[in-house]
């Protein structure tokens, strides 16, 4: 019966995403790029992390996260509206200048985490479950994404992005189709486990920054202004995180009381495992979501760090070397790195980038005659991303 009720409710919402009138609704469209870049990658280590870390506290500290989220996309949406109407001045120009290379440089380590990831769940549930092997499929993936962007471009699969949006939508509802069923019969016997956090103080703090790339992705609205209106941006990137924020809270309240500590692992494949528990469809569902979704992820992020160097450089670094650079550095990180490690320095260089928006908030603000409320706010934005930015750390 639950196995049923998961893969009908997979179908379900594949279909309603299929649906013509839904698909091609322009607010829908304009919400699905920030919504499938905030709900990718950190769904699938998240939900482990946290109960590890937190224990009873976690839907605590998934809280937190999607509130500074909130808080930093609120800054954002105020530069898209500001700048739509107003446009730069010479300081804001300039930080809009720096904020476009530092998120280039995150661009590339997050196509270094996308991709690790990727190769994690390609070995996951074979023979060859190992660090080296996971490693050697990442680099072969980016061998492939280089030749792509070298020979065809990107723009031939564009429609694979559209599809893995659908797909890893779908594959998480009927994820949490299955929690809730799993909880449900844990509470119906008494069975529900309340575990004591691991860390605590600063300790906790500090990782809970260095989660914050599991979070980020509402920032690409910011850059749909040829395709969308200022007014469309704003709106679709708040209910994006209203979405993604109400999907990851249901997520670790159904799984922060339903595992024992023994069953929750270090590692970026620890959700295959807790959800072999929870139903045995569910690790291979799981495995062609982070496939699909993490390739889909770091072409468009490839896409988007060749393209921003090239108009940074104007045009003394053509995109291809853009591609061949980011590879490069990405296959220093996969080889040097672990995945926690890359999560970390991601949350550090979007971080950064958050850090410049809220300073660019700060000066529009000021330039707009804003209250001393506004403009206070936006400060402990800037301030609070730049010890993102400096304190994250990764999990151990």
């Amino acid at each position: 019966m639950e196995t049923s009720a998961i893969i009908a409710m997979t179908l379900l919402v594949a279909g309603l995403l299929s649906w013509p009138r839904l698909a091609q609704a322009q607010l829908w469209k304009a919400t699905v790029t920030p919504l499938a870049s905030i709900i990718g990658s950190g769904f699938l280590v998240l939900g482990p992390i946290l109960a590890q870390a937190y224990g009873a506290w976690t839907p605590l500290a998934m809280a937190l996260l999607c509130l500074l989220a909130y808080a930093i996309g609120a800054a954002v949406r105020f530069n898209i509206a500001a700048l739509d109407e107003r446009g730069h001045d010479a300081l804001s120009g300039r930080l809009e200048h720096l904020a476009s290379w530092v998120l280039s440089f995150a661009y590339v380590i997050s196509v270094a985490y996308y991709l690790n990831l990727l190769g994690a769940f390609a070995v996951s549930l074979t023979p060859w479950d190992t660090e080296v092997a996971a490693r050697l499929v990442t680099s072969a993936v980016f061998g492939v994404i280089l030749i792509t962007g070298w020979t065809k471009g990107f723009s031939a699969l564009e429609r694979l992005e559209q599809v893995s949006v659908g797909l890893k939508l779908s594959i998480i509802a009927g994820l949490l189709v299955g929690l809730a069923w799993f909880f449900a019969e844990k509470a119906s016997t008494e069975a529900l486990i309340v575990t004591p956090a691991s860390l605590t103080g600063w300790p906790a703090l500090s990782l809970l920054f260095g989660l914050v790339v599991t979070v980020q992705g509402f920032e690409t609205s910011h850059y749909l202004g040829e395709e969308y209106d200022a007014k469309t941006r704003i709106r679709s990137m708040r209910i994006a995180q209203w979405v993604s924020a109400a999907i990851y809270m249901i997520y670790v309240l159904l799984m922060a009381y339903v595992f024992r500590p023994d069953q929750i692992e270090t590692s970026e494949t620890a959700i295959i495992d807790m959800m072999r528990i929870v139903a045995p469809v569910l690790p291979m569902m799981l495995v062609i979501a982070a496939l699909a979704a993490q390739f889909s992820a770091a072409v468009a992020d490839t896409s988007g760090a060749g393209g921003l160097v090239e108009e940074l450089t104007k045009g003394r670094v053509p995109v291809k070397i853009g591609y061949a650079g980011l590879v490069a550095l990405g296959l220093m990180i996969t080889w040097g790195l672990d995945v926690f490690q890359i999560i970390s320095w991601a949350s550090k260089a979007f971080a950064a980038y958050y850090t410049v928006q809220g300073a660019i908030a700060v000066v529009l603000a000021r330039r707009a005659g804003k209250s001393a409320i506004h403009i206070a706010f936006f400060v402990a934005v800037t301030v609070i991303a730049a010890m993102v930015t400096l304190f994250g750390t990764a999990v151990e």
